[in-house]
């Protein structure tokens, strides 16, 4: 793929991923928060695979990579989303917005020097600490705040931080599995797998699951999970696999799609951003 190409993926990447915070929290609201998650990703990992069986893409099952493959949708779908949009069902997705992108491109850095796709030096060094202050900067004068000092609140906050840490770990870990499977294939079971974990994890452990999955959903909620399904999925996750396969999580790192624009949360940012000055003041 050509670099306007790629460009023109990240582009459309950034707006679709922009707009899923508001999707996710319309949701979570109404609906136990891991079953939301899960039967999205059921629900887009079945038709990825369908579509890449009907065109002769999917590759027979083999021993090999199966290991990984499995790791990468745990670490990718299940211990990211659902940990994720637990979160945000006590966290405003304007915060939690804030957080996982600062923390994502981050922990991007630190995995691929870990796998040795990234190199240790001064300027990185740097990087990883400026990042660190300014999540201090920012959240610290709120720590006395009614949002921030309940202990759920806090709770959740640590979620979503997990959550970016555990999708950058799965990122690295991901990209010799592209080559193998197609962006496609792979994207599809890594959503299914990784939804199916979810689902037995929400009827295990999640009051309401069973019996929200059994009645009619609010349309507030019905329209997050199909703007999900559709864009957060089948074309975000999708073309997010196609962009680590081209250029790499450490490429992604510097110009993570959610650190870039999550577009309906530029006016939250603005507002963590003043108040954090204002709290130093």
């Amino acid at each position: 793929m050509s670099a306007t190409g790629n460009l023109l993926k990240f582009l459309v990447l950034c707006v679709v991923w922009g707009l899923t915070w508001i999707a996710v929290k319309a949701g979570v609201e109404t609906i136990p928060p891991m079953l939301f998650a899960a039967t999205r990703f059921i629900a887009a990992g079945a038709l990825l695979l369908a579509w890449s069986a009907k065109r002769g893409q999917m590759p027979a099952p083999r021993k090999v990579g199966a290991t990984r493959l499995v790791i990468v949708s745990l670490l990718m779908i299940t211990l990211c989303y659902g940990p994720l949009f637990w979160g945000m069902k006590f966290v405003a997705s304007g915060t939690a917005a804030v957080l996982e992108m600062s923390l994502t491109p981050l922990a991007l850095l630190a995995f691929g020097m870990a796998a040795g796709e990234e190199h240790w030096n001064a300027a990185r060094a740097g990087a990883m600490l400026l990042g660190v202050v300014g999540l201090c900067v920012l959240f610290a004068p709120s720590r006395g705040e009614g949002n921030l000092s309940d202990l759920q609140s806090f709770v959740g906050l640590v979620a979503i931080a997990w959550a970016a840490i555990s999708s950058a770990w799965g990122s690295v870990m991901a990209r010799p599995l592209v080559s193998r499977y197609g962006s496609t294939t792979l994207s599809g079971a890594t959503t299914l797998i990784g939804g199916t974990v979810l689902l037995m994890l929400s009827f295990a452990i999640e009051p309401g699951s069973l019996t929200a999955l059994s009645q009619m959903w609010e349309w507030k909620a019905i329209a997050g999970w199909l703007f999900l399904v559709i864009f957060g999925s089948l074309i975000g996750y999708s073309i997010y696999v196609q962009l680590l396969r081209d250029i790499g999580p450490a490429a992604l790192r510097s110009s993570h799609p959610q650190s870039r624009f999550p577009l309906v949360q530029f006016w939250r940012r603005k507002q963590l951003a003043s108040r954090a000055l204002q709290g130093w003041r």
